[in-house]
């Protein structure tokens, strides 16, 4: 019996279903997801931290390569602080010349405090020269009406009395000013004291300078990709490198309404990434958006709404990170499988080679 070219091609195709089929079959049913249990496409992302400048300047020193994982707080990068520090000399040079103004400026307060002493003891003594000198011309007053004594020694007297009123009212000015001289030294004082809370603010502004001028990594991650190179001058908060968060890992997936409006913030979820299709990670869903992907433009019927589509992210737990870090990477594709039902069983093959 002879067959045709389409016959035999129907033949070939029938044993390969034959031999093959049930295996296919086999699989299709096994990876069935049971009611309760949704899943999308998505890649594997992680927190992005730009490491910039904070002032502008020129690159000095890159001390972290593409790839390199790096620890929180370990110096990446140094800028050129060349300027900076004599900036901060200068500050230095400034507050040691506003605390010697304040040592001047106190000197010159003990001094008119001294001066003030002095011209209160004049006083006194003038006091007592007038005190001396009324008393004397009241004796010679009387004397002159008995011609005790001469008209003469009368007018000296009262001359003498009015030259001791008139010393008094000098000394009590001399006085005065040296209150006034008192108030204007104290006035230096604060002043000088000003001066050196504004120098060591700019000696303080300066050190910050050059502190963030050591950049460092915020959290432990990898370095994904240099944006400048040594040598180059960036602007402030211009981009050094870029870093990965290793430490918080997850999946972007997008189901639809009917499924995300089931699903709960912290419902358990797995992870099979297309390059290690055997490991099943763990993970929890950590965000689900409050706006759909999709929105009509005019009236939403029901068919519509149940075409909307929700981002949804699946977080691999940190700690099952942290035991894994070194083999963490970002951007493999994969499935991520949701527990939209909390009384939903995970299917055996999500359950089997659960990563722990």
């Amino acid at each position: 019996m002879q067959f045709s070219k389409k016959t035999w091609l129907v033949i070939l195709v029938a044993a390969g279903l034959g031999a093959g089929g049930l295996a296919i079959w086999d699989d299709l049913t096994t990876n069935k997801l049971p009611e309760g249990i949704a899943s999308g496409n998505g890649r594997i992302e992680a927190t992005e931290i730009d490491i910039a400048a904070k002032t502008a300047g020129r690159i000095a020193e890159i001390l972290v390569s593409e790839g390199e994982f790096v620890d929180e707080g370990q110096v990446l990068v140094k800028m050129d602080t060349r300027q900076l520090l004599a900036q901060k000399r200068q500050a230095e040079a400034e507050l040691r010349r506003a605390e010697i103004g304040i040592e001047t400026a106190g000197s010159l307060v003990t001094q008119r405090e001294a001066e003030k002493r002095s011209a209160q003891a004049v006083i006194e003594q003038r006091r007592a020269q007038l005190d001396a000198a009324e008393k004397k011309l009241v004796r010679s007053q009387h004397l002159v009406r008995t011609d005790a004594i001469s008209q003469q020694v009368l007018d000296d007297d009262e001359a003498s009395e009015r030259q001791s009123r008139a010393a008094l009212a000098a000394a009590e000015a001399s006085l005065a000013a040296s209150d006034a001289a008192i108030g204007a030294a104290k006035a230096q004082v604060v002043d000088a004291g000003a001066a050196v809370d504004a120098a060591k603010a700019v000696l303080e502004n300066v050190a910050t300078q050059i502190a963030d001028s050591t950049l460092e990594a915020p959290r432990a991650g990898r370095v994904q990709y240099l944006v400048a190179q040594p040598g180059e001058i960036v602007a402030s908060g211009g981009r050094v490198l870029n870093l990965v968060d290793l430490a918080d890992v997850y999946m972007t997936v997008f189901l639809p309404t009917a499924d995300a409006g089931r699903l709960a913030i912290g419902s358990d979820a797995r992870i099979v990434l297309d390059a290690a299709p055997q490991y099943v990670i763990p993970a929890k869903i950590s965000y689900v958006a409050d706006v759909a992907q999709f929105t009509p433009k005019t009236v939403e019927t029901e068919e519509e709404r149940q075409k909307l589509m929700f981002r949804i992210k699946a977080r691999i737990d940190p700690d099952l990170l942290k035991r894994y870090i070194r083999m963490v990477k970002t951007g493999l594709p994969g499935m991520a499988y949701v527990q939209v039902d909390p009384d939903a069983t995970w299917p055996a093959w999500l359950e089997e080679n659960l990563v722990k």
